[in-house]
C-alpha cells in the first residue's frame, strides 16, 4: 500500500479570512504539485481531506488532474490536533493506495508513528503544497519512498523541476 501525505497549500490568514481558504499563490502551488504528480500515472484510489476549507480546496485541485478511481471525501481526525491513532489503526487494514490532504502537527505525527519515530523527530520536514510518499510492506513496515516540496517542482509547464540550480560535471 501507498499513502500520500500532502500538506494543504498557502492559506490566507484568520485575519484576512476567518475560512482560511487558499491564496492565489497556494491554488497555482497545489495546481503545480498535482500536474507534476499526474505525470506518473499513480493509482491513487482515493484522497481524503479534513474538513478545513484549505485541506478541501487542495483535495479538489488534486482530485481535478489524479482521477483518483473512487473519488474525493472529507473524513473526521485529519485536523491539525488530532490523534493519530484511529487513523494508524485504519491504515493497518487499509489495501487502497490513499492520499491524505491535511495540516501540521497531524501530518508530522503521522508519519513519526507509521515510520516508528519518536514524536517530534524532524526525518520529515512537510511543506504547504508538497508530497511524501510512504509504502507499507507485506509485514506492515513503513519506508518513505520519495517526497515533493514546492521548490522542486516546476514554474512552467515542460520545465525541468531542478533546471539551472545544479549542474553535474562530464
Amino acid at each position: 500500500m501507498r499513502l500520500y501525505l500532502v500538506q494543504h497549500g498557502p492559506s490566507a490568514s484568520k485575519a484576512e479570512d476567518p475560512r482560511c481558504p487558499l491564496t492565489e499563490a497556494g491554488r497555482r502551488a497545489v495546481q503545480r504539485l498535482a500536474a507534476y504528480i499526474c505525470q506518473f500515472r499513480l493509482a491513487i484510489d482515493v484522497i481524503e481531506h479534513s474538513a478545513a476549507l484549505r485541506a478541501q480546496q487542495t483535495a479538489e485541485l488534486l482530485d481535478l488532474q489524479l482521477r483518483p478511481s473512487l473519488g474525493s471525501k472529507q473524513v473526521e481526525g485529519l485536523a491539525p490536533a488530532d490523534p493519530v491513532g484511529p487513523v494508524v489503526d485504519r491504515l493497518r487494514a487499509e489495501l487502497k493506495d490513499l492520499m491524505l490532504v491535511g495540516h501540521l502537527p497531524h501530518l508530522k505525527s503521522l508519519a513519526n508513528t507509521l515510520l516508528g519515530l519518536k514524536p517530534g523527530a524532524e526525518l520529515i520536514r512537510f511543506q504547504m503544497g508538497g508530497c511524501v510518499c510512504l509504502e507499507s510492506d507485506d509485514s506492515g513496515k513503513w519506508a518513505v519512498c520519495w517526497m515533493l516540496t514546492p521548490d522542486l517542482l516546476p514554474e512552467e509547464e515542460g520545465e525541468s523541476p531542478l533546471s539551472g540550480t545544479w549542474q553535474t560535471e562530464t
